[in-house]
């Protein structure tokens, strides 16, 4: 890879405290100095005068015209067929099959396998699949930019691939492929596949927020939304039970399609639902009225109640309308309720969490705490549920406006 050190013919002398590469490029160019190469300083001190085309060991005279290749998800996925990989879990345990890219399977079969336990060791799906697509960017990157061999890794590497992240992607997503990349080579040291992780002097770009950037519906735009959902078929039933459970019970959208029937339940006089969120957590909250009254309709009409332990939101089979036993998938929830905000003619380009924003905003905007707020988002951290909080929103209009000019 251009501006990657040559260290594939060096030989290590040591001047003073600073290791120092000695090319034998050297020796046949009469002792000049090679690009890549190190000058010697008086005392213990080597300078990097230029870079050496990785895997060669002729100087690289024109490295402007082989730029480092910037970083592509979607052509790692889409080479994955192409690739000479080793694959495991064909019986699709994980919802996918691990791929082991090409680096990894060239340092032989006990690297492959450790490469593979380390996607297994991830219990969330959700992280599973992201860490995979991020490792898998990483080696089509370094396989693109010529790095031969895995243990060649280095951490001017990593610096490099996050580098060329910079200009397609956002700051928390380079964030969280450096943490899939450090967290592979840790579990790769800790089973003795390498030595070092080359991942772990490098440092994500900083990223500090205040405001979250979710988009929140004002009460008027969630109502008539809600109202516009046809409740004459039983998808539509579905649709508005899952929405109002979104945003009066703040929940995410991977707890919501994972909740069986049993987790709607009476207590007392009142209905509550019971979470399985993230990180093991399970959340219970007693149901707004509201929430009642659509959950109840649905599942009459569904006529699901007696079985306990199945999904309680289904996915449809095909256009008959009819459910089928299977829980309805989080990305088919997305699709329907950009369907449906369409439908209700609601301009901001909305996602599922932006009925947890919604609701967390509309009940601070009535009284509610900010402590009981993330008692009730099940957050670890108050300064977490403040990203939601929208209520600031008016009160900075309020005030720019009386820039009077």
């Amino acid at each position: 890879m251009d501006g990657a050190w040559d260290l594939l013919s060096s030989q290590t002398v040591s001047y003073g405290f600073i290791p120092y590469k000695y090319n034998p490029y050297h020796e046949r160019t009469k002792n000049r100095p090679a690009r890549g190469s190190f000058m010697q300083h008086k005392g213990r001190y080597v300078t990097l005068t230029a870079m050496i085309k990785y895997g060669s060991h002729v100087p690289n005279t024109d490295p402007a015209n082989k730029p480092i290749k910037p970083a592509d998800p979607a052509r790692a996925v889409a080479k994955i067929k192409s690739l000479p990989l080793a694959t495991v879990d064909q019986s699709g345990a994980f919802g996918r099959p691990i791929i082991v890219p090409a680096l990894v399977a060239g340092a032989g079969p006990r690297a492959s396998k450790r490469f593979a336990n380390f996607f297994g060791s991830i219990a969330n799906d959700n992280t599973r699949a992201a860490y995979q697509r991020a490792c898998l960017c990483f080696f089509d990157w370094c396989d693109r930019n010529g790095i031969p061999d895995l243990g060649d890794i280095e951490p001017i590497h990593v610096g490099a691939y996050l580098k060329s992240m910079a200009d397609g992607f956002e700051k928390p997503t380079i964030k969280q492929h450096l943490a899939a990349i450090r967290m592979l080579f840790d579990y790769l040291v800790t089973g003795q596949v390498i030595a070092l992780n080359p991942a772990h002097s490098v440092r994500a770009p900083k990223h500090v927020i205040k405001r979250g950037k979710t988009p929140v519906l004002v009460p008027d735009e969630a109502r008539r939304l809600l109202d516009s959902i046809d409740t004459s078929t039983l998808i539509g039933l579905r649709d508005r039970a899952l929405i109002a459970l979104m945003a009066y019970s703040f929940a995410r959208v991977g707890a919501a399609v994972a909740m069986r029937v049993e987790d709607y339940y009476g207590q007392g006089k009142r209905w509550w639902v019971r979470l399985h969120e993230k990180g093991g957590k399970v959340h219970e909250m007693p149901c707004h009225h509201n929430l009642e009254h659509y959950l109840d309709a649905y599942l009459h009409a569904a006529g699901i109640q007696e079985a306990k332990k199945s999904p309680l939101f289904r996915s449809v089979r095909g256009r008959t309308g009819l459910l089928t036993e299977e829980a309805l998938h989080r990305v088919d929830t997305y699709r329907m309720v950009v369907r449906r905000a369409k439908a209700a003619g609601v301009s901001a380009a909305i996602g599922c969490h932006t009925f947890r924003a919604t609701g967390i905003t509309a009940y601070l905007e009535n009284g509610g705490t900010l402590e009981n707020a993330q008692t009730m988002a099940a957050h670890e951290s108050p300064r977490t549920t403040k990203l939601y909080d929208r209520t600031s929103d008016q009160i900075t209009l309020d005030e720019v406006e009386r820039i009077v000019i």
